[in-house]
C-alpha cells in the first residue's frame, strides 16, 4: 500500500469532550474532510459501528475506514479476554477492509477527565510492566493470526506517556507489536518524534499528525493543566501550525508504506474545522515531499 492521507473526526467533533464539536453532522466532517482531499476517515463517536450502515456513509463521501482507537486494559485482564472484548470492533474492522488495529491502555487513565491535571497521570510498576508487554504482545500474536496490525497509541495522560515509557514499551514487547507515532504525543511528553521514527521505523505502522503550540504547552505545564483543558486552550492544531519538524520526522521513514492521518484535536468555536483541515492537508502533502515520502 502506498502512503494514503487521512484525518480523524476529532478535529470536528471531540472524542474525549463530546461537547467540543457535539453539533457538527458527521455528513458535514466527511465532506469537509473529502474537499481538503484527505481520502479515509478513522472512527469517531458519530460513526455507525456496523458495515452495513457505515460503509455507504463513507462511500458517498469517499473515504476508506482506517481504523480507530480501541481501548485496552492489559494491566486488569489477559489477553485472551482484550481479544474477546474486541470481537465486534474486530468484525467492524474486517468488515470494512482495514488491518490497523489502534490500541492505548486505558487502567487508571486521566486523559479523558477534566478534573485531574497531567501531573496525576497513572505510572505503572515493575509488576504491572512485566504483565502489561506480555499482555500486549500476546494480543498483538492474538491479532496478527486474525490478520490485523496491532499499533500502540502513545498518549498524554496515560501509563505510556514519556519517552522512557515508550522505549521500554518497544523493548519489552515482541516484534508483533507496532508503534503508532503520534508526533504531537511524542512532542508534548517530551521526545523527538523524528528520533523515535529513527529508533523504530521498522515496526512503526501508522502515523498521527498533529502539531504543538509551544506557548500553550509551556503554560499547560507552568499550571499544571487536565489534558482536556490543554487541549481547548489550543495545545494542539494540523501540521506545521505548530513547533514539529514534519520533515525531518518524514526523512526518518524511508520506505514506509500506510496512513498518515491528520488528528489534531481543537475547540472547533476557535478553530474552524474546514479551515484547518484543508491547512493540515496541504502542508503534509509537502512535508512528506520534502521529506522523501510520496
Amino acid at each position: 500500500m502506498a502512503i494514503r492521507i487521512g484525518a480523524n473526526p476529532i478535529g470536528w467533533s471531540n472524542d474525549d469532550m463530546q461537547e467540543l464539536g457535539g453539533w457538527i453532522p458527521l455528513e458535514q466532517c466527511l465532506s469537509e474532510a473529502k474537499a481538503a482531499g484527505f481520502v479515509g476517515m478513522e472512527l469517531g463517536n458519530k460513526f455507525p459501528r456496523e458495515a452495513a450502515k457505515l460503509r455507504p456513509i463513507l462511500d458517498t463521501y469517499g473515504h476508506a475506514l482506517i481504523g480507530g482507537w480501541h481501548s485496552i486494559f492489559l494491566i486488569e485482564r489477559d489477553a485472551e479476554t482484550e481479544f474477546a472484548e474486541a470481537a465486534h470492533h474486530r468484525k467492524l474492522l474486517k468488515d470494512m477492509g482495514t488491518n490497523v488495529f489502534i490500541v492505548a491502555e486505558c487502567t487508571r487513565t486521566i486523559h479523558g477527565d477534566k478534573s485531574k491535571p497531567l501531573s496525576t497521570r497513572p505510572k505503572m510498576t515493575e509488576a504491572e510492566w512485566k504483565r502489561f508487554t506480555e499482555r500486549l504482545t500476546k494480543l498483538a500474536e492474538l491479532l496478527r493470526q486474525e490478520g490485523f496490525q496491532l499499533v500502540y497509541h502513545h498518549h498524554m495522560g496515560t501509563v505510556v506517556q514519556t519517552p522512557e515509557e515508550i522505549d521500554r514499551l518497544m523493548k519489552e514487547t515482541g516484534e508483533a507489536v507496532h508503534l503508532l507515532l503520534d508526533t504531537g504525543h511524542a512532542t508534548w511528553g517530551g521526545a523527538d518524534p523524528a528520533a523515535l521514527a529513527r529508533k523504530y521505523r521498522k515496526r512503526i505502522s501508522h502515523v498521527h499528525c498533529k502539531d504543538v503550540r509551544a506557548a500553550v504547552r509551556k503554560e499547560s505545564e507552568a499550571k499544571d493543566w487536565s489534558f482536556l483543558d490543554s487541549v481547548i486552550a489550543g495545545v494542539y492544531t494540523v501540521p506545521g501550525d505548530g513547533m514539529v519538524d514534519y520533515v525531518s520526522v518524514f526523512k526518518e521513514l524511508p520506505g514506509y508504506s500506510g496512513w498518515v492521518v491528520v488528528e489534531a484535536e481543537q475547540d472547533p468555536k476557535k478553530a474552524e474545522p474546514a479551515k484547518y483541515a484543508k491547512l493540515g492537508y496541504d502542508n503534509l502533502v509537502r512535508f512528506l515531499k520534502d521529506g522523501g515520502l510520496t
